[in-house]
């Protein structure tokens, strides 16, 4: 399978008749823990998360689930994401330096993806490549959260000296796209997931709470004031932007 995109995962609490996938409408919602030996402060701002669902649609400004640097809200469109950035400071910063971009602009991008089915096709398929992923769907293991039926899978992901680090996740099919681009291609919505965060950390995301039908189109739309460049803009920015980090940092 291909490298890791993007990773999170999540938890729930009582609902009854979750209507069929791609169909459920509301919001989850879920609480964030240190549950590693060694404790972490996680700030009160991020110690509750939320994602609205509408169908395959899916949309969060929640820090935990956020995958890349400057990230600040997500937008799914089935097979579709569409991230808010901000790296303005990290481009004032530089430019206060002497960096220069052609790139003009302030620093917040708005960055687009789109996937096929097919980009899928492998992701249960064992691959030991470092830095690649593959997910173990486990037969018969379930349990209950936030009042909804969970199922297990776990992902594996091994490192560069062959090592497998896996990582046990609760899903849901009852809800989200069959095909859950926000959490790597998982068959619906994470409900739990604990995430290890290196030096005996480690971070545990559980849904607390399903509201249905609280959501409505303007929940779903994305802030103004980020810039919207071309796949070769982005490439060019992106490059010039490591290039003057590495520059910087000699």
């Amino acid at each position: 399978m291909k490298k890791i995109f993007a990773l999170a995962a999540v938890a729930l609490l009582t609902v009854s008749g979750l209507t069929a996938q791609g169909t459920f409408k509301g919001v989850v919602k879920y609480k964030v823990e240190s549950t590693g030996q060694v404790a972490m402060t996680i700030p009160d701002e991020a110690a509750t998360a939320e994602i609205k669902v509408d169908g395959n649609n899916l949309f969060t400004k929640s820090a935990v689930f956020m995958s890349m640097m400057g990230q600040e809200c997500v937008l799914v469109n089935n097979l579709r994401t569409t991230s808010c950035m901000d790296l303005s400071q990290v481009v004032g910063y530089l430019r206060s330096n002497g960096s220069e971009f052609t790139y003009q602009g302030d620093g917040k991008l708005i960055i687009k993806n789109e996937f096929k089915e097919s980009d899928f096709d492998s992701v249960t398929i064992p691959d030991t490549e470092p830095g690649h992923y593959y997910y173990e769907y486990v037969a018969g293991e379930t349990k209950v959260i936030a009042g909804v039926t969970a199922k297990k899978v776990v992902r594996h992901t091994y490192d560069d000296e062959g090592v497998d680090h896996p990582m046990t996740m609760w899903y849901t099919d009852e809800m989200g796209p069959k095909i859950n681009v926000m959490f790597n291609g998982i068959k619906g919505m994470p409900l739990e997931c604990t995430m290890d965060a290196g030096e005996g950390r480690a971070i545990t995301y559980t849904a607390t709470e399903v509201v249905k039908g609280k959501v409505k189109e303007a929940d779903f739309l994305l802030p103004d004031g980020y810039d919207s460049l071309s796949d070769e803009e982005l490439k060019e920015f992106f490059e010039q932007l490591q290039e003057e980090i590495e520059l910087l940092q000699e």
